[in-house]
C-alpha cells in the first residue's frame, strides 16, 4: 500500500477515535512517520480530508457497480443494497460525527453534499427497471432521489443519530425500509 493510502487509512482510525479533533501530529505519531513526511503528502488537514472523501466515495461507487452487476440479486435487492452501500473498510467509521463538518470544514461538507447528489445513473436504471417489472409503482424518480439524498445529508448534518443512539448503518437500513416498504402495518403483521 502506498503512503497516501496508508495516511488515509490512519486518518479513518483517528477520526473513529477522536472525531474531527485529532491533529496532524497525532496522525503522524500513529503512523510512526514524521510530520514533515506527512506534510509532504498532504499540505494540511483539510486537503487530507478532501482526499479521504474522494477515496471513500470512489470505493462506494465500486461497490455499487459490483451490486449492479450481481446476477444473483433481483432488482429490488439491488436497489436496497445500492442505496445504503458502505464498503467493508468504511463500516466501522462513525459517520454520525460528520455533523461537525459543516461548521468547521464547510468545503468538505459541500464536497460530501455534491458527491451524494451525483452518479445516480445506475440507481435510476434499477428503479426504472423495477417499474417496468411491476415491482414498484410508477414514481417521480427525482422526488425519491431528493428524499434519499436529503435524508443522508440530515444524518451527517445534525447530531440526531447520536442523540437517539442510532448507528449510521441502522439509520440507513431504516430509511431504505421506510422508503421501499412504507410505514403501514401489513394486515399479516397485526
Amino acid at each position: 500500500m502506498e503512503l497516501k493510502e496508508q495516511i488515509i487509512e490512519a486518518t479513518i482510525e483517528e477520526f473513529n477515535e477522536k472525531g474531527l479533533k485529532f491533529t496532524m501530529d497525532q496522525l503522524a505519531k500513529r503512523m510512526g512517520i514524521s510530520k514533515k513526511t506527512l506534510y509532504s503528502v498532504f499540505s494540511d488537514k483539510e486537503s487530507l480530508f478532501l482526499e479521504a472523501i474522494d477515496t471513500c466515495f470512489s470505493e462506494i461507487k465500486r461497490s455499487e457497480k459490483e451490486i449492479f452487476e450481481d446476477d444473483k440479486l433481483d432488482t429490488m435487492e439491488k436497489i436496497r443494497k445500492i442505496i445504503i452501500v458502505l464498503p467493508k473498510r468504511y463500516q466501522a467509521i462513525d459517520f454520525r460525527q460528520l455533523y461537525q463538518l459543516e461548521e468547521k470544514f464547510p468545503k468538505m461538507f459541500r464536497k460530501i453534499e455534491a458527491r451524494l447528489e451525483t452518479d445516480w445513473e445506475p440507481t435510476i436504471q434499477l428503479i426504472e427497471q423495477a417499474i417496468r417489472e411491476g415491482k414498484i409503482r410508477r414514481i417521480e424518480i427525482p422526488v425519491l432521489q431528493t428524499m434519499i439524498s436529503s435524508t443522508i445529508e440530515a444524518f451527517i448534518k445534525t447530531n440526531v443519530l447520536i442523540k437517539n443512539d442510532i448507528s449510521y448503518t441502522n439509520a440507513l437500513e431504516e430509511m431504505i425500509c421506510i422508503i421501499l416498504d412504507g410505514i403501514r402495518v401489513k394486515s399479516s403483521e397485526t
